[in-house]
């Protein structure tokens, strides 16, 4: 099935809009701490990195895992300045820095991140005829002798 572009372009709004609300909420909460352990990076982190991961494997789409990671990338530079008032959400201290480079490293792990789903897979049927040639388990397929079983795509079926 085919997927229209003005579904996809809709899905790409959608990414962008849940990653623009979960940048905010992890940039307001990040300089949270509890003692010593800073709960809002840490939680802010989890928040953004399971949210990237789940567009990611729901959508099966760079494109929309993209859009939601620069939603939240532009939401946190957005509301990084100085606002009206002189409030500053993000200060310019270590933890602030953090942040920024924490959102922006989950953002691209989560996009360049291989799909395994489209790799080759090893069948039962090639695993057979390739201890039966006596070929080794790693070699060039297009060298190695195969024959054709039934129910293979090669046309050879008999």
């Amino acid at each position: 099935m085919r997927i229209g572009w003005i579904s996809r372009v809709l899905s790409w709004i959608a990414a962008a809009l849940v990653g623009g609300v979960f940048g905010v909420a992890g940039t307001i909460g990040h300089s949270l701490m509890w003692g010593p352990v800073p709960v809002g990076l840490i939680v802010g982190a989890i928040a953004c990195g399971a949210i990237l991961v789940a567009i990611r494997a729901l959508t099966h789409d760079r494109g929309a895992t993209l859009a939601a990671g620069l939603g939240m990338l532009g939401m946190l530079v957005l509301i990084s300045g100085v606002g009206p008032g002189g409030s500053v959400v993000v200060e310019d201290t270590l933890s602030g820095r953090i942040w920024t480079y924490l959102v922006a490293g989950l953002v691209l792990l989560a996009v360049a991140w291989p799909s395994f789903s489209r790799l080759p897979t090893r069948t039962e049927a090639q695993a057979s005829t390739a201890a039966a040639s006596g070929t080794a388990p790693g070699a060039d397929e297009a060298t190695a002798p195969r024959a054709p079983v039934l129910g293979d795509r090669t046309g050879g079926e008999s």
